[in-house]
């Protein structure tokens, strides 16, 4: 019996033992399911990319701001006409002027023109390619300057520029007294002048992107070189017209050189006279000079009359 109620015993104590360690392993095992994958964690309206979702998406999504800049040459038979038709395009592209300056032609010089335009920047190279309607295109330099970096640093001040303005002008609506109220305003007027100064940067930012600068410099066709003449006549012509054209400017040297001979011979004419007028007013202080010598010699030297006695006489002083 005794032995009976031992068997029991360690049956039941056995028995407990394997029923904690069964609820010990279920415990641990639930503890580690919950540390090792926790419920990841969003952030409202986040979507996770899939792999290779994002590549080249910055510059498909980005507005890319460029300023477009160039310079076009044109040869044309009538530089003046064809400015006209430039100005005419760029109105009907929707652009403008900015400057125009035109030279006729002159016996000395060939007519050309000059101008500036703005044109929209997706109309610039439509707008490039229907010049050679007008003339013949020599030249075409364009350049593309991205300031996208620029205009969005730009936009982000102006932002915050005005965020703060905003927050001033409460400021000054609820002052509780003066030196708050002074203070504010004092702030907000920096502020606001420093906001007027982004702004109009931005503005003058965003007129360069919309429109595109160009120069256009309009020439007349150029001419073909001269050989020389080729045959005998053509010799004698162009030495005719050689002597001709030499003649036209020895007549316009002597025209030139007129003038300049008169008035040399002005100068060289007081010139003499001034001369002449020194030397009269030297004379007469040198006679006394060149008549007192010979008198000097006459008293001193012996007299025939005398009879050689004028040895012994003396020079009275």
């Amino acid at each position: 019996m005794r032995k009976l109620a031992v068997l029991c015993a360690g049956l039941l104590g056995l028995a407990l033992i394997v029923g904690c360690g069964a609820d010990e392993r279920a415990d641990s095992g639930g503890s580690t399911a919950v540390t090792a994958a926790p419920a990841p964690v969003s952030p409202p309206g986040f979507r996770e990319k899939s792999p290779g979702e994002g590549r080249g998406q910055d510059t498909d999504t980005v507005d890319r701001k460029e300023v477009v800049t160039g310079s076009i040459e044109i040869t044309s038979g009538d530089p003046i006409v064809a400015a006209a038709k430039v100005g005419d395009r760029v109105r009907e592209a929707g652009g403008r002027v900015d400057s125009r300056t035109e030279q006729p032609g002159t016996d000395d010089t060939e007519p050309s023109a000059l101008l500036t335009v703005r044109v929209p920047a997706d109309k610039t190279d439509a707008f490039v390619n229907g010049l050679g309607a007008i003339g013949t295109l020599t030249r075409v330099s364009t350049n593309r300057d991205d300031v996208t970096m620029q205009w969005e640093d730009l936009d982000a001040r102006i932002k915050a520029l005005q965020a703060s303005v905003d927050r001033l002008r409460a400021l000054i609506a609820g002052a509780a007294n003066t030196a708050d109220l002074i203070a504010a305003e004092e702030a907000l007027a920096g502020r606001q002048g420093e906001l007027d100064s982004l702004t109009a940067q931005k503005r003058r930012l965003d007129d360069q992107v919309a429109l595109s600068t160009l120069t256009i410099e309009i020439t007349t066709t150029g001419k073909e070189s001269d050989e020389g003449p080729s045959n005998f006549w053509d010799g004698i012509v162009a030495g005719w017209n050689s002597l001709v054209d030499w003649l036209k400017d020895a007549v316009v040297f002597t025209g030139r050189a007129i003038p300049w001979l008169g008035f040399l011979a002005i100068v060289g004419g007081l010139v003499f006279a001034l001369v002449r007028v020194v030397r009269r007013k030297r004379r007469p202080a040198e006679t006394p000079s060149t008549t007192a010598v010979p008198a000097a010699t006459r008293t001193g030297a012996p007299d025939a009359a005398d009879g050689g006695q004028g040895d012994h006489q003396t020079e009275q002083p």
